[in-house]
C-alpha cells in the first residue's frame, strides 16, 4: 500500500509543480485584455481573459501530469507482467528438468 500513497503524493507534487509552472495562456489571456479592456474602458476582459487564461494553464499542468503519471505506472505494469513472466519460465523450466531426470 506505500506504492500507492506515494504515487498520489507524487501525483500532487507533480500537479501543484505543472500547475505553477505554466504560464503561457494567462500572459497571452492579459495581452489580450489589456487592449480590450481600455478599448470598451472597462477591467471586465481584464478579469475574463485572465482568469480564463489562468484556468487554462492549471488545466493544461494537470492534463500532463496525469499522462506522465499514467506512462510510469504503465512502464511499471509492463516490468511487474515481465518479471512475472520470466519466474514462471524459470520455475516451469526446473519443474520439466526434474521430471526427465
Amino acid at each position: 500500500m506505500e506504492r500507492v500513497g506515494g504515487g498520489v503524493k507524487q501525483l500532487e507534487d507533480c500537479t501543484v509543480s505543472n500547475a505553477l509552472g505554466t504560464w503561457f495562456f494567462s500572459v497571452a489571456g492579459a495581452l489580450v485584455a489589456i487592449p480590450v479592456g481600455i478599448k470598451k474602458k472597462s477591467l471586465a476582459p481584464l478579469v475574463f481573459f485572465g482568469t480564463t487564461g489562468t484556468m487554462l494553464d492549471i488545466i493544461m499542468g494537470i492534463s500532463q501530469c496525469e499522462r506522465e503519471h499514467a506512462e510510469r505506472q504503465m512502464k511499471l505494469l509492463e516490468a511487474q507482467k515481465l518479471s512475472a513472466d520470466v519466474s514462471a519460465e524459470s520455475g516451469s523450466s526446473d519443474s520439466f528438468g526434474s521430471v526427465d531426470k
